[in-house]
């Protein structure tokens, strides 16, 4: 198969929205499933057992699908419009991950994936699969492969021109597809840690790896229970993930490609008020996150989230709202309405 057709994947791609693009072999990447069964013999998982249960699809797209032969990498901008930081030092205020503050992303680059395979497909007559971050697929060092940048030390994809600030998708298909010539996406972070001070809680153990039960992303994502006692304190007013290590990476100055529009910020998620998401019950919850990818952790794990920034501020104002939740029916509320009204005193 000649490079053309990459090429005119690759038009297709950007008329798509798709701001990065890269293809590389299926088997691109054989050291990813050593490094990852290394990450999961330390236990840096924590309780996302099934990372153990696909480890060995995971480990390679071949062990995901054996007729896959290339892989198509793409990226969309995120690339934040207000400070990540802006609420850090408001206690009455919630921080929220930028990615977090627009529509979900699965709902938009999975829809633009389909196209673009369905364009591949007709045009090759090649099987093809689609994936974003719902399937075990190792995006990031794929995409390294594929050339769209480098995994920084805080683990994350890091481009020339989006900084860490790119939503990724995949396209495993049977067609031989030649790379692209050098994308000039190669980069190094050199002796720069700033992304490992600026953890607040430590979680970046070594450079490119991160102990996940030490990182607040995790701990207000996809651990379900009661977050450790120790850790409660450092997680200040973040409520749904941290952005702190992506924030802190000087890459950045250079991410000059503005953000899809798809994913502009909510008005109302921008700077929200903790006493008003302590007030939501399921359906108020479901109503409010309509569309968003905090939907997908529940209320009780979202309130209790928010209880523990109650609890972080120092804010007396707070008290009614919190003493509220001390006998909800959720475990996971009670018990971190409890700490946090012991807390605020």
């Amino acid at each position: 198969m000649t490079s053309l057709i990459s090429e005119a994947l690759a038009a297709e791609a950007r008329r798509l929205g798709f701001a990065a693009f890269g293809i590389a072999p299926a088997d691109a990447a054989p050291e990813t499933g050593a490094r990852l069964r290394q990450w999961l013999a330390g236990g840096c998982h924590g309780d996302m057992l099934w990372m153990e249960d696909t480890a060995d699809r995971r480990a390679s797209p071949k062990g995901l699908w054996p007729e896959v032969r290339s892989v198509v990498m793409l990226g969309l901008p995120y690339t934040p419009a207000l400070p990540p930081s802006r609420n850090l030092a408001l206690p009455e205020r919630a921080t929220i991950s930028v990615y977090a503050l627009g529509r979900d992303y699965h709902d938009v680059v999975k829809p633009r994936l389909k196209q673009l395979a369905s364009w591949l497909a007709l045009r090759t007559g090649e099987d093809v699969k689609v994936f974003v971050d719902t399937a075990p697929v190792m995006e990031k060092p794929l995409a390294e492969a594929a050339g769209l940048g480098w995994q920084g030390k805080h683990s994350n994809l890091l481009s020339r021109r989006h900084g860490n600030w790119l939503f990724l998708g995949a396209i495993y298909t049977t067609a031989a597809l030649p790379p692209l010539a050098d994308t000039g996406a190669k980069g190094s972070c050199g002796s720069c840690t700033a992304c490992i001070t600026a953890c607040p809680t430590g979680a970046i153990v070594a450079p490119g790896r991160v102990d996940a039960r030490l990182c607040i992303s995790y701990l207000t994502i996809e651990h379900k229970g009661p977050v450790p006692e120790a850790l409660r304190g450092k997680l200040g007013n973040r409520i749904y993930g941290c952005d702190d290590c992506l924030d802190a990476c000087p890459w950045n100055r250079f991410a000059h490609v503005p953000a899809d529009p798809a994913f502009n910020p909510r008005a109302e998620l921008s700077a929200p008020l903790l006493a008003d998401f302590l007030k939501l019950d399921d359906a108020g919850f479901r109503q409010v996150f309509s569309g968003s990818p905090i939907k997908r952790i529940g209320r009780d794990r979202f309130v209790r989230n928010c209880l523990y920034a109650a609890g972080n501020s120092g804010l007396p104002a707070l008290r009614p709202a919190v003493l509220a939740l001390v006998d909800d029916p959720a475990p996971l509320v009670s018990d971190a309405a409890r700490w946090a009204l012991a807390r605020l005193g």
